[in-house]
C-alpha cells in the first residue's frame, strides 16, 4: 500500500522525547507544552549505571498528569546498556540495568521501553545475536511476568551495531524464551541509513513489505520519526530535522498515512536547540504532512535551525 492509495485516516500518534529533568510528572507537563500525543522518556538517567529509588511523591505526580493529560508515554533505555558486548562485567551490568528500567517501567504503567540491541564487538553477529536473545530472557523473567514490552530498535548498521538488517531483529525475537514480550521501534534515519530506501512509494512499500516478510508488521508498536545527515546506506547515525536530510518528506508522509500504523506512537528524535523551539517546529511539519492527506500536496517547509545535529 502507498499514500496515494490510502482512504483519510486519523493517523498516528505525534510526539517526541522529552526530558525528566523535574521529575516524571513534568516531563509530560512538557509533552502537553508541544501538544503531544505521545511522549518518549527515559526512566533514569542515560548515561549512568545508578538508578535512584523512585519517590512516591514523583510516582503519584506522574500518573496524576497522565490521567489527565491522556498523553501515551514510554521509555527509552539508558544507552550505556549493551547484552551483546564481549565485556562479562558490562554485559552483566547492563542485563540488571535493563530489569531494573522494566520494573521502573511497570511501576510507571508504561507499555513498553525501546531498546538499542547491542554491539557485538568483533565477535560476530550470530554470536550478538545469541547473547542479546538471551540477556533479554534474563531481563525480562528478573522483572516479572505481565510486565512491559522491550521494542528493538532499528539500528543504523554502524560499526559492530546489531539491528541494523531487519533479519537479524527477527533472529534475535527467534532466539528468546520471552518473544511474546518483544517488539519493534522503527527508526526512520537508522533504517535508511542501513540501506533501507524508503524515500518514494515504492521504496517505502518494499522496505515495509520486506519488514513484515521477516519480522511481521504486527511486531511494529513505536516510531522514531528522524531526518538521515548521511546517504543511504551510509551507516552513519545521524539525525537531522524533518525535511532537512536525506530522507525527505516523501518518507514521513507516507507513514503518516499508512492506516496500518493508526494510533501507534511516532516521536522525534531530532536535534533539540535550545528548550522546545525546535520540537514545535518538527511537529508543526508532521502535522502538516498528517492533515494534508497521502497524494501529491504542496508540501510543508523544512525545519531550518543553525542547532547542532543530534546522534
Amino acid at each position: 500500500m502507498t499514500p496515494s492509495d490510502a482512504a483519510p485516516c486519523r493517523g498516528p500518534l505525534l510526539g517526541a522525547h522529552v526530558s525528566i529533568a523535574g521529575g516524571v510528572g513534568q516531563a509530560l507537563r512538557s509533552g502537553a507544552e508541544l501538544r503531544c500525543e505521545a511522549v518518549q522518556i527515559f526512566v533514569k538517567s542515560n548515561v549512568q549505571w545508578r538508578m535512584p529509588p523512585l519517590r512516591r511523591e514523583e510516582r503519584v505526580d506522574f500518573l496524576s498528569a497522565r490521567r489527565r493529560l491522556g498523553i501515551l508515554v514510554f521509555a527509552h533505555s539508558s544507552y550505556l546498556i549493551n547484552l551483546a558486548s564481549a565485556d562479562v562485567r558490562v554485559r552483566r551490568r547492563s542485563i540488571g540495568s535493563l530489569g531494573a528500567e522494566l520494573r521502573r517501567c511497570a511501576a510507571l504503567g508504561l507499555p513498553f521501553i525501546v531498546l538499542h540491541p547491542g554491539a557485538h564487538g568483533g565477535a560476530g553477529p550470530k554470536e550478538g545475536i545469541r547473547k542479546i536473545a538471551a540477556g533479554l530472557d534474563e531481563a525480562l523473567d528478573a522483572a516479572g511476568t505481565g510486565g512491559p514490552k522491550v521494542l528493538l530498535e532499528t539500528t543504523a548498521g554502524q560499526g559492530t551495531s546489531v539491528g541494523g538488517r531487519f533479519e537479524e531483529l527477527a533472529e534475535i525475537i527467534a532466539a528468546s524464551r520471552r518473544a511474546e514480550r518483544l517488539g519493534v521501534c522503527f527508526d526512520t534515519c537508522h533504517v535508511f541509513a542501513a540501506g533501507y530506501d524508503i524515500r518514494t512509494p515504492n521504496g517505502y512499500a518494499r522496505t515495509m513489505g520486506e519488514f513484515d516478510r521477516l519480522v511481521g508488521l504486527r511486531r511494529l508498536e513505536a516510531f522514531h520519526l528522524n531526518d538521515c545527515k548521511g546517504s543511504l546506506g551510509a551507516r552513519l547515525d545521524r539525525h537531522t530535522h524533518i525535511g532537512r536530510g536525506t530522507v525527505g518528506l516523501g518518507a514521513f508522509r507516507a507513514l503518516l498515512h499508512d492506516r496500518r500504523f493508526e494510533g501507534l506512537p511516532m516521536v522525534l528524535e531530532t536535534p533539540k536547540g535550545d528548550g522546545m523551539a525546535m520540537d514545535r517546529r518538527n511537529l508543526a511539519v508532521l502535522r502538516k504532512l498528517r492533515k494534508a492527506g497521502g497524494g501529491r500536496r504542496r508540501a510543508p517547509r523544512p525545519v531550518r535551525s543553525r542547532a547542532k545535529d543530534a546522534e
